[in-house]
């Protein structure tokens, strides 16, 4: 068995993609992520501004010995990287491969600079595309799979660089802007409620497509009658919550929350300030005052579950999320739109769930636990979501740092539940 099979569901091309469409697809997302790094300085690349968060430079190699570790360095006889210490440098958390430089540190490392990295990238580039051209139908059968896990995680660390640029740059008073373009604006939209019966539902990936482990296998849960907000929480709302003094009351707080508040001294969503007595928050479009029609964004687990226990309502399930977006359009502001920002809703047809992909991530009351039936495989590549089913919650439906191809209704997005820096928004739910 090898290391992909049942790990990521994913023996063969199962999207049907041939060599040559495999390599364009593999160029397309090479490029875009030099895309997403070109408005940046080289001062920018390397700064890392929280444990969490990579510098620039970082991610664009780590997704360059990806490729190496798993594919280039097995399958091509006499392979020899650039440098053998970028496995130490750029390995994340696969134990397996073997040591890893401290995390907490990446911003510590001036070399190799941001030129070695992008030489890195082309050495690794045209190494693949090669193997790819060149490669036996057996060869291309056991590694095309592999590649396309490849793509996938380098574009999740497209939405991470992005992320991790807007926390980095947050921190300059010069208030850098990563990005000129004007915002779509949006009138408000009524909050309405969507019913959902009560049954035995199907949730979960089968994996005849591609899809991570922790999306698998398909399996049945009960839900009892519920139902869904049709639009995502807006800055409005959440304002009302501040101005409410909902931040300085335990009452609507989680014990775990109410520590992380006081520790922390929330007293907004992250990168909000007032600025002679409005409100106003960092984007990557530079600081702006907060618009009051747009999703809130960049709050944890526990300020959602707050809000929504002050609205009297409860975040929705993993489950009843899947269910809700059965059948759903996956249509949305996702970072192919380059607003690189939540935008309003425009949808007039307001009794139909709306804003379910893109925008923001929506957290859900879910533990990010495996499903029934869940068996993580042994090898590197097996360490990729099973061993993070512990202290983490489960969001839905992607972001504006999300590309639109990414994204599926069964994708399980997880974080800890103080996590704020990615766009994290809220969608309420209630019993009915």
């Amino acid at each position: 068995m090898s290391l992909l099979t049942g790990v990521f569901k994913a023996k063969k091309n199962k999207n049907g993609l041939n060599r040559i469409e495999l390599i364009d697809k593999f160029k397309t997302v090479r490029a875009f992520s030099e895309e997403l790094a070109k408005p940046l300085k080289i001062e920018d690349y390397v700064i890392q501004s929280m444990p969490d968060v990579s510098p620039t430079k970082w991610h664009l190699g780590h997704v360059s010995w990806f490729f190496e570790a798993f594919i280039l360095d097995k399958a091509v006889k006499n392979y020899k990287s650039i440098d053998t210490k970028y496995t130490y440098i750029f390995n994340s958390y696969y134990v397996l491969i073997g040591e890893r430089f401290v995390r907490a540190d990446r911003g510590l490392l001036s070399r190799p600079t941001v030129e070695d990295v992008y030489n890195y990238r082309q050495f690794v580039n045209e190494n693949l595309i090669d193997f790819l051209e060149n490669c036996s139908e057996a060869e291309f059968e056991k590694y095309a799979p592999i590649v396309e896990v490849g793509l996938n995680h380098e574009q999740q660390h497209q939405e991470l660089l992005l992320t991790d640029i807007k926390h980095v740059l947050s921190f300059n008073p010069l208030n850098p802007v990563y990005s000129s373009v004007e915002l779509p604006k949006g009138d408000y939209q009524s909050l309405n409620w969507k019913a959902f019966d009560d049954g035995v539902y199907q949730i979960g990936n089968s994996g005849e497509k591609f899809c991570y482990d922790n999306e698998t296998p398909i399996h049945k849960e009960y839900l009892h009658s519920f139902q869904l907000g049709t639009r995502l929480v807006t800055n409005q709302e959440f304002i009302e919550f501040i101005e409410a003094g909902a931040y300085k009351k335990q009452e609507w707080w989680l014990s775990d929350g109410w520590a992380t508040l006081d520790k922390e001294n929330w007293e907004a969503p992250l990168y909000w300030k007032k600025i002679d007595g409005k409100w106003c928050y960092f984007t990557l479009n530079g600081l702006k005052p907060v618009s009051p029609n747009e999703p809130v964004s960049h709050v944890s687990y526990y300020e959602a579950e707050a809000y929504a226990r002050w609205k009297d309502s409860r975040l929705p399930t993993e489950a009843e999320w899947e269910i809700a977006a059965d059948n759903i359009e996956i249509k949305g502001n996702f970072v192919d739109n380059k607003f690189f920002h939540p935008i309003s809703s425009n949808n007039k047809r307001e009794q139909n769930l709306n804003q379910m992909y893109g925008d923001v991530w929506e957290w859900t009351q879910s533990a990010y636990l495996p499903y029934h039936g869940y068996k993580p495989l042994p090898g590197a590549l097996g360490e990729y979501n099973g061993k993070f089913m512990s202290g983490q919650m489960v969001l839905r439906g992607g972001s504006c740092a999300t590309y639109s191809n990414h994204i599926r209704k069964t994708y399980r997005n997880f974080f800890p539940p103080h996590s704020r820096w990615q766009f994290m928004g809220i969608r309420l739910a209630k019993d009915i």
